[in-house]
């Protein structure tokens, strides 16, 4: 990093108050943000390797840190080959820390203020088609795994993340009213329909496979995992899909976020309005939902042919 040109005036080493206002804040999204875990552990990663870089510097505390020191290690990022996307993400985590210590008063100024996010190219999302999805399904169904037919229906049909589908409850499947209940990130809720296609083959399973291999267990997961008081794990549920992608000939791995942007997709495609997309994908922002907005030339022509009356 670029020398400064100021002096800074470094903190005792066996007290660095800089670990002190990450961990305050990584307790600020735990307690009151409910951020996941694996979100949190995220962060932790991207703040504690910024204040590495910091001390390294001298600056023990984030009220030495200015916008020079910033742009500096942004720069020292770019040139240790870091991609833009993941400079921008670890400028994001380092940005609620700051906004996190303005607002409770230990800093008095954000440098993050002056620092404009690296430009990122948002290249389009990966998907599966509809008519592999339907292979998938008939694979599925080939091998007489219920469990499985029922997972990619809900991942597509649903537009889940694959850790809302593993930790799914019995008590949020509404069949009957073909609604299911989801809890999505930061554990809020939002309620999302279901085709009857998707119905019929949660119906099957959970009277049909699921009740066998419980046997006279019970279990408050619609994926119980090898023990009925766990769901299935988010690796389990990566090999099921890549299991069925290949049985079903497709000659690249499916994952459950490919199924979820297909599911995006097909909704946008069919002339769903991006705010109903959004809250069933549980956005918290329109704008990522947008990305769902890039539709084929072939699509294109179908609804200009479709609509315009060529006057």
């Amino acid at each position: 990093m670029a020398t400064k040109t100021h002096k800074t005036h470094k903190a005792p080493s066996s007290a660095r108050i800089l670990d002190a206002q990450i961990d305050q804040y990584l307790r600020h999204l735990a307690v009151e943000r409910n951020l996941a875990s694996n979100s949190l552990e995220a962060y932790g990663r991207d703040l504690r390797s910024f204040a590495d870089l910091m001390i390294l510097e001298g600056l023990e505390d984030a009220r030495q840190v200015d916008a020079l020191h910033l742009s500096s290690w942004l720069r020292a990022l770019g040139a240790a080959g870091l991609k833009a996307s993941s400079q921008a993400r670890m400028l994001v985590a380092v940005r609620g820390l700051f906004r996190f210590l303005a607002r409770v008063g230990q800093v008095t100024t954000d440098p993050c203020q002056k620092i404009d996010l690296p430009k990122v190219a948002r290249p389009l999302p990966k998907r599966v088609l509809g008519e592999e999805v339907a292979r998938m399904l008939s694979a599925a169904a080939a091998t007489g795994s219920g469990r499985d037919g029922a997972l990619v229906s809900l991942l597509y049909g649903c537009g889940l993340r694959v850790t809302e589908a593993v930790r799914l409850e019995l008590g949020h499947l509404g069949l009957a009213e073909g609604l299911v209940r989801v809890r999505g990130k930061g554990r809020k809720e939002r309620v999302v329909p279901m085709a009857q296609t998707v119905i019929d083959r949660l119906d099957r399973y959970l009277g049909g496979e699921r009740r066998a291999r419980l046997g006279e267990r019970t279990s408050i997961w619609v994926f119980p995992g090898r023990a009925p008081d766990r769901p299935l794990t988010r690796q389990a549920a990566f090999g099921i899909l890549r299991r069925v992608g290949r049985a079903a000939d497709i000659p690249r791995d499916v994952s459950p976020h490919k199924l979820r942007h297909a599911f995006a997709t097909d909704l946008v495609h069919g002339g769903a309005d991006l705010r109903s997309v959004q809250v069933m994908l549980g956005h918290a922002d329109l704008k990522t939902t947008e990305i769902y907005t890039h539709v084929d030339s072939s699509h294109l022509r179908a609804v200009y042919d479709r609509t315009h009356p060529r006057r």
